[in-house]
């Protein structure tokens, strides 16, 4: 899902200090996200991202410098995932409606070992 949001992220950088940036939230989807950035962070650095709504922790997968600036492709840690019911940013797009294609329905789950809908555990 394309998105525009701003959201925190901490890290330690190869010195050991504790790092803290401001970053656009470009994109985002069930394992991973993709953040714009004034400043590189090399492949593989864990970070922290954390916004009122939503706190993962993920690995950097790639980063690249484009026009405006470093770009993360960031893929969240096991554990850790989105959910647009715990956190929808503030402007959220579906490509798919571009191309006047339907949104894609989320796969029909069966019910957990309780009888309960997993779905409805999160």
């Amino acid at each position: 899902m394309l998105c525009a949001d701003l959201i925190d992220v901490h890290w330690t950088d190869e010195s050991g200090r504790q790092r803290h940036l401001l970053a656009n939230l470009e994109d985002i989807s069930h394992s991973g996200a993709c953040l714009q950035l004034d400043t590189p962070i090399p492949e593989e650095t864990l970070l922290r991202l954390n916004h009122p709504k939503l706190e993962v922790v993920g690995r950097v997968r790639y980063c690249v410098f484009r026009e405006t600036g470093y770009f993360l492709g960031i893929r969240f840690e096991p554990g850790f995932e989105w959910s647009r019911r715990r956190f929808r940013p503030k402007h959220l797009l579906d490509p798919r409606r571009l191309c006047g294609l339907p949104a894609k329905k989320p796969p029909s789950r069966a019910l957990g070992e309780g009888g309960e809908d997993p779905e409805a555990l999160q």
